[in-house]
């Protein structure tokens, strides 16, 4: 599908819910915008205020029939028909897929209605890949099949955030090399996280995540009690809400039993530079399938030191005693004891967090996570260089 002459580039986002995609990737598609691309957002939307936000942007936004988790084959099918006709009605130049069904279902559907630039963010390969054999190994083939028919075609871009993930899948052959490209995740605006002194007394110790088993939650709140008598001022924070649609989310009353004495839940937290400016200390002890945490981006770039797991993504981030401390996943024991060195120490403190806001400004801005991500586009969407993607005559609306 060539675009006409004269004609206004057309972009398609397709992510599974629209608080990820306001997240996670709301700049990417304003400056798409900015560039001349015509945006349209296909996602579920779970309130009003996301809607508002995402047309009030500039963006025309499609409220889809996207499931999360299991959500039964006649939903996922009913997904498929949706953004078949959706790809066919739009005739975007260019289809963006975020997230694990968006990519799959998002990808069949580019492919079915010829569209002519397929762009795949692999952030994280989830629990999709995990290792072991049985149930495990029955969902890495199918989901290797899936995703080969989705993405290993032409005229596709598939965007890693770290170097693990690319391998894995080209060496599985779901990915060409050729089509592979490493962007180091969503980036981070250095303007908007800024670093500032740490707070006064008491310590504070953040974990920014969903409430789900696989970000660490339970191994953070066993480390906060283990602490609790050496340090019985500081206060380690849940700062994140369940995920009732997530079969690997603590529930409610999961959380509430737990947030007591030294440890805090607040919830979901809007304002996110004003809690890493509060707190001295960032921890997400993941075993999650993480492609590079936002959380962790966010904390180095306010200049506070950081405590995760020796995994991939993760390790991307967090320079194991540089700009913080690298610990074994599901280890409890281990988590406390990289904390107590952190929460003894207010120098070390500094020096990581130092360190930690210079590596997030120079491996992770935003400005060159989205200049790179545009120029993808533009050589899908066959724009020349230095070009905008809108010309004075546009084409007409869907």
């Amino acid at each position: 599908m060539t675009p006409a002459a004269g004609s206004t580039r057309r972009i398609l986002y397709v992510v599974n819910v629209s608080w990820f995609f306001l997240s996670h990737r709301l700049r990417l598609a304003a400056a798409a915008l900015a560039a001349g691309y015509e945006v349209h957002v296909a996602t579920r939307v779970v309130s009003r205020e996301d809607a508002e936000r995402i047309r009030g942007a500039g963006l025309v936004l499609h409220e889809a029939p996207i499931g999360r988790a299991d959500t039964g084959l006649g939903y996922d099918l009913h997904s498929l028909w949706y953004l078949l006709g959706l790809q066919r009605r739009l005739r975007p130049d260019v289809v963006h897929l975020v997230t694990m069904k968006p990519v799959v279902f998002g990808g069949i559907a580019a492919r079915l209605a010829g569209v002519r630039g397929v762009v795949v963010a692999i952030a994280g390969l989830g629990t999709g890949f995990a290792p072991g054999g049985g149930r495990h190994a029955m969902r890495r083939a199918l989901l290797g099949i899936l995703l080969r028919l989705a993405i290993r075609r032409r005229g596709s871009r598939v965007i890693f955030q770290n170097r693990e993930d690319l391998e894995q899948l080209v060496g599985r052959g779901i990915v060409s090399r050729d089509a592979a490209r490493l962007i180091p995740g969503s980036g981070v605006d250095p303007i908007e996280f800024r670093s500032s002194d740490p707070p006064p007394s008491p310590l504070r110790v953040v974990l920014p995540a969903r409430m789900l088993r696989d970000k660490g939650v339970p191994v953070f709140i066993e480390a906060a009690r283990q602490l609790a008598g050496e340090f019985p001022d500081a206060r380690f924070i849940l700062a994140g809400d369940v995920d009732p649609a997530n079969p690997g989310s603590l529930t409610r009353a999961e959380i509430e039993a737990d947030a007591h004495g030294n440890v805090e839940w607040p919830g979901h937290v809007t304002d996110m530079p004003s809690l890493l400016e509060s707190c001295h200390v960032v921890c997400l002890p993941t075993w999650y399938g993480e492609g590079v945490p936002k959380a962790l981006i966010e904390g180095a770039a306010a200049g506070r030191p950081l405590v995760t797991t020796d995994i991939p993504g993760c390790r991307d981030v967090c320079a194991d005693g540089v700009n913080g401390i690298l610990v074994p996943p599901r280890d409890a024991t281990a988590l406390a004891a990289a904390l107590r060195k952190l929460l003894a120490d207010a120098p070390l403190r500094q020096a990581m967090g130092r360190a930690g806001r210079e590596r997030a400004v120079r491996r992770f801005g935003l400005d060159a996570v989205i200049a790179a991500t545009l120029e993808i586009y533009d050589e899908l969407a066959g724009v020349p260089r230095g070009e905008p993607a809108r010309s004075d005559s546009s084409r007409p609306s869907h």
